[in-house]
């Protein structure tokens, strides 16, 4: 996706420092000796990467832009990690059935039509083995850019000016979540909410399991 390609090239778009909760899944697999093989599932410019592979992790990551994949393989160089990439659509997955013991996805998930989040979190559902964890985040109707662009079907707009023009943006509740993940143990589902220069930022973060 060319949006991607010049959205990646954002300094916002290209932090170092993980998220907290990548940060917290980390050591929550340490601390249950679950030190294995984890995919980032829409990595970006690679932070999370980068961090996993430091923490002893054998660290994956896909996305569909390869202006991401370049900037993840560069960094990965400077620190002398070694992570194995893939540029493949979300939705589509080329790995067999149960090979991964985590998958996170931040960030990235809700960037589709609820149908493809849908296939999406099937295709999660495959890869991950008995008892993996998931990690993701889904934007919440209380952030500040609900509604904003163009509507293409429910709690769905596609922002039509900005960083992220051009991009697609669904919006979730906890109802809704919880739906898309019946097949799932829910561990955690939490709202987190930030005040940015007078603009509410809110998303979900759910931890699960199968």
């Amino acid at each position: 996706m060319t949006e991607w390609n010049q959205i990646l090239r954002e300094k916002g778009y290209s932090r170092a420092e993980p998220d907290e909760v990548v940060v917290d899944l980390a050591a929550f697999l340490k601390g249950k000796n679950r030190k294995g093989r984890i995919l980032d599932l829409g990595c970006g410019a690679g932070r999370h990467q980068v961090y996993m592979a430091k923490q002893g992790f054998e660290a994956h990551g896909v996305d569909v832009s390869e202006t991401g994949l370049h900037m993840t393989k560069d960094r990965l160089k400077r620190q002398k990690l070694e992570v194995y990439l893939v540029m493949s659509d979300m939705k589509m997955l080329p790995y067999i059935e149960s090979c991964f013991d985590a998958v996170l996805s931040l960030h990235t998930i809700y960037h589709q039509k609820l149908k493809e989040i849908v296939e999406t979190i099937s295709e999660i559902k495959r890869i991950l083995k008995k008892r993996g964890l998931v990690l993701v985040n889904f934007l919440s109707k209380r952030t500040y850019s609900y509604r904003d662009g163009l509507e293409v079907e429910e709690n769905t707009f596609l922002r039509q000016e900005g960083s992220e023009k051009g991009v697609l943006h669904h919006f979730s509740d906890k109802d809704e979540i919880a739906q898309l993940f019946k097949d799932f143990k829910v561990v955690s589902l939490k709202l987190s909410e930030k005040d940015l220069e007078g603009k509410l930022q809110s998303r979900w973060i759910l931890t699960a399991t199968i």
